[in-house]
């Protein structure tokens, strides 16, 4: 069960908060006015206190969530405030609070918050576990994921990384096999060894054997000196061969020589030469049709298809895409010397559902143009390719789910257009909440709860300078 601790000098607003509390269930419930209270502090999970108590003791926001952190290390804080302390709410949001909630709280409210805190749980919970158990420091950003045909990727490259076995990876162009290929290579015994990596397709036919196998000075016209090939410069490590299933038909024979004896021979040499390579085999091809079709050996695919990984293109991963979004623009950041500092909700809903045939690298190139573009420090609809986006900058009306039961459908539909609207709005009026309120008809304190429920923030919406 949750320990949850309120801290207000208000016993009322604590009885209340009491009473939500237990109509959502599974949470234990204390109050105080002070921050420290008999028993052990450190078991509190989640921490909600009002501002007024909050500044308490230290005027200085940060100062004051530094002290409170110190009381209670391993609380979620979130700060309650009155409507007209919504900016000393979010400037302790800035300063290190978890989230913050507009009095009077209702039971809606307090859930969307409660579960918010417990999916951040889950997720740090399965990043200490990757951090302690498997991953490195570099990969941690990469295998940060909440999709779950993505963990089962993961997953298998934890099964696969140790051993020496020939790994085949399959899926559409853009969505990231290099990539994944250099996590095996790097979590494997041979990390500290050469990671040699070859794009089959983009290079002739008459060179291939060259450049995977070598060749001796005067094998052919312009070989004018002996060549060591990708198979000899990969020795003791990975060689990942890209596009498989573009190799002709004479190369696939000396591959499978190489897999079956371990030795390769340079293109006009006589000696066998013994490797200890590590093959990743990656292609976008359905394999088994050129196999049908007698353009790929079908000896050879059951050698490189020894353990098959699938990766996921990003369409079947949309919940990915804000995580994948952000971290591109911290990589343009440091690139373009730029600052921006998160996307339009009104954008980010259309990404989310864009098919995406180009994939994780598609999106990539998305995020780069838009960081060149924008002009203030939130991706704004105009940075963004037509093709997302209509002539007015509005967002393509997205298919009726009807996969999905009409009570939910309606739903999500309904907390789409109450987003966009609301986005519009406060764009509209630069971010000024009363102005907005006004125009919406409603009161500040409603449109602040529903700011809070779409994860809307004022600040996205100011007047770029």
């Amino acid at each position: 069960m949750r320990k949850m601790l309120v801290i207000t000098r208000d016993v009322n607003k604590s009885d209340r908060i009491g009473a939500l509390v237990d109509q959502i269930g599974e949470v234990l419930t204390e109050t105080s006015t002070e921050y420290s209270i008999p028993g052990d502090s450190r078991g509190v999970e989640t921490l909600f206190v009002d501002v007024e108590s909050l500044l308490e003791k230290d005027k200085n926001m940060t100062g004051a969530l530094t002290e409170l952190c110190r009381h209670y290390p391993a609380a979620a804080i979130v700060v309650m405030a009155g409507e007209d302390q919504t900016k000393l709410a979010v400037d302790a949001v800035k300063a290190g609070a978890f989230d913050y909630l507009t009095h009077p709280i209702g039971k809606e409210e307090l859930g969307l918050i409660m579960e918010k805190i417990r999916e951040s749980d889950v997720l740090q919970s399965e990043l200490d576990y990757l951090r302690g158990q498997f991953w490195n420091e570099d990969s941690l950003k990469y295998v940060d994921t909440r999709s779950k045909s993505m963990k089962d990727v993961f997953a298998k490259i934890r099964q696969v990384a140790g051993t020496r076995t020939t790994v085949l990876l399959t899926g559409e162009t853009g969505t990231g096999k290099s990539l994944i290929a250099k996590l095996v290579h790097a979590h494997s015994n041979r990390k500290d060894m050469p990671f040699i990596s070859i794009h089959c397709g983009a290079i002739p036919d008459s060179l291939v054997e060259s450049e995977l196998f070598g060749h001796e000075k005067g094998a052919f016209t312009g070989a004018i000196r002996r060549k060591l090939g990708k198979f000899e410069l990969a020795h003791g490590g990975t060689i990942f061969l890209d596009e498989i299933g573009t190799v002709s038909q004479s190369v696939q024979v000396k591959l499978l020589n190489v897999i079956q004896e371990r030795i390769i021979q340079r293109v006009g040499g006589e000696n066998d030469l013994p490797i200890d390579v590590r093959i990743i085999a990656a292609t976008n091809e359905d394999m088994g049709q050129l196999c049908e079709e007698g353009k790929f050996r079908r000896d050879l695919f059951y050698r490189l298809n020894v353990f098959p990984i699938r990766i996921p293109s990003l369409k079947e991963r949309p919940e990915d895409i804000p995580r994948l979004s952000e971290g591109f623009i911290r990589q343009f950041n440091g690139q373009l010397n730029t600052e921006i500092k998160g996307i339009h909700p009104q954008v980010l809903d259309t990404l989310l559902e864009y098919d995406w045939p180009g994939n994780i690298r598609e999106l990539e190139n998305v995020i780069e143009r838009a960081c060149i573009l924008e002009t203030g420090n939130i991706l704004q609809p105009d940075s963004f390719p037509p093709d997302l986006l209509d002539t007015q900058g509005e967002v393509v009306t997205s298919p009726v789910k009807t996969n999905l039961p009409l009570k939910e459908a309606r739903q999500i539909t309904v907390d789409k257009f109450e987003k966009q609207y609301l986005s519009s709005l406060l764009e509209q009026c630069n971010g000024v909440i009363k102005a907005a309120a006004e125009k919406a008809d409603i009161t500040t304190r409603q449109l602040n709860k529903l700011m809070n429920r779409h994860g809307l923030k004022r600040s996205d919406f100011k007047k770029k300078k």
